[in-house]
């Protein structure tokens, strides 16, 4: 299967019925402008079509840090629940990877919710390793709070 980048809208709305079963929060009427706005801070998207219909989505950017030095960080990768376990997301986490070592990245990087065991269980068959704890915070953006 041949992994084509989204760039155009119609190619960005082919990849929303994959992306909403990992992104169920999303609305459809403002996902194009929402990938579109990442687009702009280098985000990047791609997808495997299986008859002519997204079977499989990555969105991915590349990046620098003073800890890894240039890599490549995987915001999202999804196969749809109908192709799983097809061999799809091994092979677009693959073109992502080849993509990023062509673009002098040394790393691969992604988080992945604790929760999310078969996923886990994809990234350990492709040769990836639980390398730090991930710690957030959710921010109080109401006017005058801390």
């Amino acid at each position: 299967m041949a992994v084509t980048n989204a760039e155009t809208d119609s190619d960005i709305m082919a990849c929303w019925p994959v992306m909403s079963q990992l992104r169920p929060h999303l609305k459809e009427k403002e996902f194009i402008a929402i990938v579109r706005q990442q687009f702009a801070q280098g985000y990047k998207m791609a997808f495997i079509r299986r008859e002519k219909a997204a079977a499989a989505v990555a969105g991915f950017r590349l990046m620098q840090s003073l800890s890894w030095g240039r890599f490549c960080y995987v915001d999202d990768l999804v196969t749809d629940e109908k192709a799983r376990s097809t061999g799809l997301g091994g092979e677009l986490l693959e073109w992502v990877a080849k993509f990023a070592k062509a673009n002098g990245c040394r790393r691969l990087e992604l988080d992945s919710g604790v929760q999310r065991f078969a996923a886990h269980r994809f990234y350990f068959r492709e040769r990836m390793t639980i390398s730090c704890y991930h710690f957030s915070r959710e921010l109080d953006t109401r006017a005058g709070s801390a």
